[in-house]
């Protein structure tokens, strides 16, 4: 269990945390959400002892591991799949020893410790997370340093699920994962054995993969029991029956005080007056919820174009000469709303940067509308704003003509305050130059707006104002995220891209996930089947089936141990019987892989027993 008891800590003289508490029991999936500022990332820090507390303290079992994933993973020569093997030091010490361990007594208790830990499919296991994670194969047995930062992020959070700690702690995630990526995470995390603690203000990952919602708010830790929908759920009634209260203690403490003001200077009143002061003052009082209305986005206003505004017969385009998409025969009006789909890599931002200009077609045909304007919202455009100057300084740049006070309008119009637009832009939060370029994104009022990742960096209330900016836009919006939530609220039209093609996804968005989280799904959507009654010859066949698969597996769990003690054997490391040894070995990982495929054949026919059951 997480003890958090009764702590206190501040920065910079403000607190963050005032007596606050909270218990996670072991196991549970917590996910933790609160508005950018009010101590997320700190109360990670605190947990792991990074800072130190002024008040309270946070207990743990003891010997519990606590992992979070590193800043960044170094650009070293080793490849991916031995930087993630690594991350469980105890495998990699116990092998390391293994090649140096003489006593014969020593190294049957490796080998045994090797087995109980499962060291022998560790291979396997790192590599189908890196898979997950959206490295192939080959991308895996690269060096780290052939790829860039936000994929080195994606090694360095392969490393610390592999390294399974009994405290997972994950900061935003998402951010630097694909939608692929993110709803692979969810389904992983929802079965992850140990105990998770992730800040997000991923909606679908608090709905899909946590228990609990812990509520940053006020100096204050809150736990709800429930995924995110059920803690918006009750926190809203939460309020309402606060607000109710405050409104009828503010409306009898007016009442009180217009009876003083009244007769407060009348003798014959006085008495009754003073009563009513000292009544005023015993008045609880309850302070409006510390919800701060929508911080808004105000996307101008394009005109009307004839449609279509976009359209390409037979269009490619890719690098160089080497073309990414091709046979694109695509058509967009002013009124689409299209979310990209497609694993990483097969060609949504290439076709983004062809639709907003920064690619040209190689081949076919493109054309757009004489008057359309086109803004291009991306991640590496956050890199791009100018770090010493402030968003008033952008503005000018960007509308030289324009008044200061209009230039503080637009800023107050993407949620930048009258502090914020006077910092330079280096001191800014992630979601705060996020604001800032999605403001200059829209300044010139498009009439398509490409977005690629919008949401990063942004809390759970602006992710909200920008899905009714969005809603509220007549210009064509194209996007890219990871963030299903968004997707659902803002998408009409699903295109997929895969395999150098651009096809309507005739199917939904929840379809989707499904279809990713099926390892052997085709990727087409099949006509569904008819269902056929199963008939007894189907049933006993399926049961035999069942049975067979279960003797398979109890026999292939026998040979296991069998190995297993064998390998603990110290005599078996005898200098000369050490070739002997390599070979049991190989055996026991060849005996640990066919167990995994009986135990998935074994559960795929009970599956199709119970389904003919039901």
């Amino acid at each position: 269990m997480l003890t958090i008891d009764n702590i206190t800590y501040s920065v910079e003289g403000r607190p963050l945390f005032e007596g606050a508490s909270a218990a996670i029991p072991g196991g549970h999936k917590v996910g933790i959400v609160g508005r950018n500022g009010t101590g997320k990332t700190t109360l990670f820090k605190l947990i792991r002892g990074e800072l130190v507390l002024e008040g309270g303290e946070i207990r743990l079992p003891a010997k519990a591991r606590i992992g979070g994933v590193a800043q960044e993973v170094p650009g070293s020569e080793v490849s991916l799949i031995d930087t993630v093997l690594a991350a469980d030091t105890e495998r990699a010490e116990l092998l390391a020893e293994s090649e140096t361990a003489t006593d014969g007594a020593r190294i049957g208790e490796i080998q045994a410790r090797l087995a109980d830990i499962d060291a022998w499919s560790a291979e396997a296991r790192a590599a189908s997370i890196l898979r997950g994670l959206g490295f192939t194969h080959e991308e895996q047995l690269m060096p780290c340093s052939a790829f860039s930062g936000g994929w080195r992020m994606r090694v360095a959070l392969a490393a610390v699920l592999f390294s399974a700690p009994d405290l997972l702690l994950l900061d935003e995630p998402t951010n630097y994962l694909d939608l692929e990526g993110a709803l692979w995470l969810e389904n992983y995390l929802g079965r992850y054995p140990h105990s998770v603690l992730v800040i997000s203000h991923d909606r679908g990952l608090l709905n899909r993969a946590v228990s609990h919602i812990l509520h940053l708010e006020d100096k204050q830790l809150t736990i709800y029991t429930g995924n995110y929908d059920t803690f918006a759920r009750t926190r809203a009634a939460r309020l309402a029956v606060a607000d109710a209260q405050r409104t009828k203690v503010e409306s009898r403490r007016a009442h009180l005080q217009s009876f003083v003001d009244r007769f407060r200077a009348k003798a014959s009143k006085a008495k009754q007056a003073q009563s009513r002061i000292k009544m005023i003052e015993k008045l609880e009082t309850i302070s409006s919820p510390q919800e701060a209305a929508l911080r808004a986005f105000s996307f101008p206003e394009p005109e009307e174009l004839s449609p279509p505004i976009v359209n390409m017969e037979s269009a490619s385009v890719g690098y160089t000469e080497t073309p990414v998409l091709s046979k694109l025969s695509l058509r967009i009006d002013q009124d689409d709303r299209i979310a990209l789909l497609g694993r990483n890599g097969e060609g949504k931002s290439t076709l983004s940067k062809l639709l907003a200009g920064k690619l040209q077609p190689m081949g076919g045909r493109l054309t757009k509308s004489s008057k359309l304007r086109v803004g291009y919202f991306a991640q590496h455009q956050l890199d791009e704003l100018r770090a010493d100057e402030t968003p008033l300084d952008h503005m000018r740049l960007y509308r030289p003509k324009e008044t200061p006070a209009r230039h503080r309008a637009r800023l107050a119009g993407f949620g930048l305050n009258a502090a914020q637009v006077d910092t330079v832009v280096g001191r800014l939060s992630g979601g705060q130059k996020a604001r800032l370029s999605l403001l200059i994104a829209t300044i010139d009022a498009p009439h398509m707006l490409i977005l690629d990742e919008p949401t990063n960096h942004l809390d759970m209330e602006s992710r909200e104002a920008l899905v009714e900016a969005l809603t509220a836009y007549s210009g064509a919006v194209i996007l890219v995220s990871h963030d299903m939530h968004l997707l659902s609220l803002v998408a009409d039209r699903l295109w997929l891209v895969k395999n150098g093609r651009v096809t309507p996804y005739d199917d939904d968005l929840e379809s989707y996930r499904k279809l990713l989280l099926s390892s052997d799904a085709p990727a087409e959507k099949s006509k569904p089947k008819p269902v056929k009654q199963a008939s007894q010859a189907d049933i006993s066949a399926l049961r035999s089936d069942v049975k067979r698969g279960e003797e398979r597996v109890n026999k292939l769990s026998d040979m296991r141990d069998k190995l297993a003690k064998k390998l603990a054997d110290p005599a078996l490391y005898e200098p000369e019987k050490l070739g002997e040894a390599e070979v049991w070995q190989k055996k026991y990982a060849e005996v640990m892989e066919a167990l995994d495929r009986a135990e998935g054949l074994w559960m795929k026919s009970l599956e199709k027993l119970d389904a003919t059951k039901g």
